[in-house]
């Protein structure tokens, strides 16, 4: 096994983690480590656990010889393993550090067909040298047309009068539905499903409209639909359609307080993720009419107990996870599996790769504290913009006393990337994919380079985020040129805040921070602390940067918790502040 670092173990707050297939060069040293097969003199040999489509397996057979042993006990798995180069899975094997352990350091590339890569250890995968691929485009068209799908029957009932008539009913005037047409849907994701949604449903004759912060406006409109911001949408519309990933960010997004902002009788269609809605507060909303018809094909519990509430409900529809579930759809998942696992042993790098490749242990150690910089700079920037215009441009500047071929900032960029996407994406950022993903999502990462004099000790002494062309919540975060801009540092090992727009601030990037605009006066300090204290949230750091004594000032506030609506309000109805916002790193 060759001598690598385990990312997971470095970035305890970050997903980042490492696999064997990069070249990464810094102060002249390069270190190359290629996947290849372990098999001497013949072919590798790639071992199948569950069934997958047979267009995949003739395209392995090929290349590789092809164990196809399904229902596994976790003993039996072990013991093949330390046999094969490969191993390709679905969601009913368990592939983890023991799987990993047993393989011998022979094990080079893990593929999950499919999306979702829960069962994999990613952690131990990395710290064993292998990469982790999966297939996650193949399920587009699938997941759109089911969506489609329950979108039309859950307007004309038919599950209902299905369910009613094979009853023996003949109940016509009950299950009177709705027309489609004229009618305005919000699509919540503009990725590829909900893009191929927003197609079709235009077909329909519907007025779609979208919300997605990194959702190109040509491409939008390309289609013909509207970007628009997120209380837009769903104030607006008559039916919405989910297609978030299940993120920190978008957990139980569709809760009592955003049903209160809807329309009455929307309609609702989930193929997403269950766990983006809160389902008690969904069984209040169509209750109380708020929400007239849910059609769920997903839920936070799988399979929903056999007397779950919201599945009974006489206004829902509902189907068993069955997005993917197409011939078509499994055998593209087969090919694009078997594609990228033969492409990883043949030592090529995969868009498809969820874990990035090895760096050498010096320079990790020594850019650790930049890379979580670099993150929660990007996570800060892309929660100050608003507005449905997207994120499409974005600055990166490095300011270091180092030559330009003494400092490779590929890790920097992408980490920048995966704090800009990551929180409402459910796509892993690194290394490998991290400029697909950003050109993939139509933005544009540019970077610069200020070259400071003094000493080289430091490899970088501040990094600035700037994203250019959109609104922001927070209109002190934005620099003379009408960009967002923070910028930070690295303060005895920890990552710092040190400006936002033109205010210079001095805040510690651990838990989260509230930046408030205030008239610069004595005591707002104590008044801020004091209501914080009141709710028992615990103040880390706090600064105060301003233009001139007695004028404006920015005030950063880093709290280990999340304060509550309540308490945020109290801060914002302090007379002196004039804008605040709180961010979640």
């Amino acid at each position: 096994m060759a001598t690598s670092l385990n990312l997971s173990s470095i970035f305890s707050s970050s997903r980042l983690v490492t696999t064997p297939s990069s070249v990464f060069p810094i102060r002249q040293r390069r270190r190359i480590i290629l996947v290849t097969s372990s098999s001497s003199g013949g072919k590798p040999t790639i071992l199948v656990t569950e069934k997958l489509g047979q267009a995949g397996i003739d395209l392995l057979k090929k290349y590789a010889n092809v164990d196809c042993s399904y229902d596994l006990s976790l003993e039996e798995l072990c013991t093949k393993i330390s046999l094969c180069d490969a191993l390709i899975v679905r969601s009913g094997t368990k592939v983890g550090r023991d799987v990993f352990e047993s393989s011998r350091g022979r094990l080079k590339v893990v593929g999950r067909a499919g999306v979702g890569i829960d069962n994999v250890d990613l952690a131990a995968a990395t710290e064993y040298g292998c990469l982790v691929v999966n297939a996650p485009t193949a399920n587009t068209v699938a997941a759109a047309e089911h969506g489609i799908a329950l979108l039309t029957a859950m307007a004309r009932n038919i599950a209902q009068a299905d369910a009613s008539i094979k009853a023996g009913k003949w109940t016509r005037n009950k299950y009177v539905g709705v027309s489609l047409v004229g009618k305005t849907l919000a699509v919540l994701g503009f990725g590829k499903v909900g893009s191929e949604v927003a197609r079709r449903a235009r077909g329909l004759g519907m007025h779609v409209i979208t919300h997605d912060p990194y959702a190109p406006a040509d491409r939008a409109r390309a289609i013909g639909v509207e970007l628009v911001s997120f209380e837009v949408a769903i104030s607006t519309a008559d039916f919405i359609s989910l297609h978030l990933p299940l993120t920190a960010a978008t957990s139980k997004m569709m809760n009592d307080v955003t049903f209160s902002m809807m329309k009455k009788g929307v309609r609702i269609v989930n193929v997403a993720r269950g766990g983006v809605i809160d389902e008690e507060a969904l069984l209040r909303a169509l209750d109380s009419g708020i929400v007239a018809q849910a059609a769920l094909d997903v839920f936070t519990v799988e399979p929903p107990v056999k007397d779950n509430k919201l599945v009974l409900h006489e206004s829902v529809t509902a189907t068993p996870h069955l997005g993917a579930s197409t011939m078509e759809a499994q055998e593209g998942v087969a090919i694009e599996v078997a594609e990228a696992v033969i492409g990883a042993l043949r030592g090529e790098l995969a868009a498809t790769a969820v874990n990035a490749p090895m760096v050498p242990l010096e320079v990790l150690r020594e850019l650790k504290p930049y890379v979580v910089l670099a993150e929660k700079l990007g996570r800060l920037a892309v929660q100050l913009v608003t507005g449905g215009s997207g994120v499409n441009a974005v600055k990166v500047t490095y300011a270091s006393s180092r030559a330009p071929d003494d400092l490779d900032t590929r890790l920097l960029r992408a980490m920048v990337i995966k704090g800009l996407i990551e929180p409402i994406s459910s796509v892993f950022i690194n290394l490998v994919n991290s400029d697909y993903i950003a050109k993939q999502r139509g933005v544009k990462i540019s970077e610069e380079r200020m070259v400071l004099d003094g000493s080289p000790e430091n490899p970088i002494e501040y990094i600035t985020v700037r994203i250019a062309n959109v609104e922001s919540r927070f209109a002190s975060a934005l620099s003379e040129s009408g960009e967002i801009k923070v910028e930070g540092r690295v303060k005895q090992g920890i990552p710092s805040l040190t400006k936002v727009g033109l205010f210079g601030v001095d805040v510690s990037l651990e838990g989260s921070v509230i930046l408030c605009r205030q008239v610069d006066q004595p005591g707002m300090i104590g008044k801020v602390a004091s209501i914080l204290g009141d709710e028992n949230v615990n103040v880390s750091f706090m600064s105060v940067g301003r233009i001139a004594p007695g004028k404006q000032a920015v005030m950063a506030i880093g709290v280990d918790e999340q304060p509550s609506k309540e308490t945020l309000k109290k801060i914002g109805d302090i007379p002196a502040i004039e804008e605040f916002v709180f961010l979640k790193l």
